[in-house]
């Protein structure tokens, strides 16, 4: 099945997603890769604010590569998920929607995935300008010393992705 969501309707329709069933999901989505996720959680250990809310959040794994002119992004394709599964389940429990990424995650992240009735969201590999020509708006709003792992808020147009763990624990890695 193919669903075309906003990120807004994300939490709400994840009970209706299957593994394996297409989604295209327009909104805001923010981007974080290893370095940013331990400076995350260095804000929670320390009581301080993060820099995006949480709640009915959606995280890309990506770190896009500097836009070229009258661009708003250069490549942006997924990192491999698994490099953040230490972080996810509390990410998760803390309100997060949804992870976006690529490859197989580990039990506990599916466990946090039906704990939370979240959904893990593969994009394509290798399709990284594809993948950018779907992003309208990027701009960083956090650790802009990490350059590409720095946390950046993207506006994804009809974002082409596949429901890879849904929140009944079915697994598209585990056919």
């Amino acid at each position: 099945m193919t669903y075309n969501i906003d990120v807004k309707e994300l939490k709400k329709l994840s009970p209706n997603l299957k593994f394996g069933d297409r989604v295209i999901l327009s909104g805001t989505v923010y981007t974080a890769r290893d370095a940013a996720h331990k400076r995350i959680f260095e804000l929670i250990k320390e009581g301080k604010n993060l820099p995006f809310d949480l709640k009915n959040s959606v995280i890309y794994y990506a770190g896009p590569t500097p836009a070229p002119d009258n661009l708003p992004i250069g490549s942006c394709g997924p990192t491999t998920s698994c490099r953040m599964d230490t972080y996810t389940p509390l990410l998760l429990d803390m309100g997060l929607c949804a992870t976006i990424g690529k490859g197989e995650r580990n039990k506990d992240v599916i466990d946090a995935i039906i704990r939370n009735k979240s959904v893990y969201l593969c994009a394509i590999g290798g399709a990284g300008a594809l993948a950018a020509s779907h992003i309208k708006k990027c701009e960083v709003i956090a650790f802009d010393d990490l350059g590409c792992e720095s946390i950046k808020k993207l506006l994804f147009d009809s974002f082409p992705l596949i429901v890879g763990i849904d929140c009944c624990g079915g697994n598209i890695f585990k056919r």
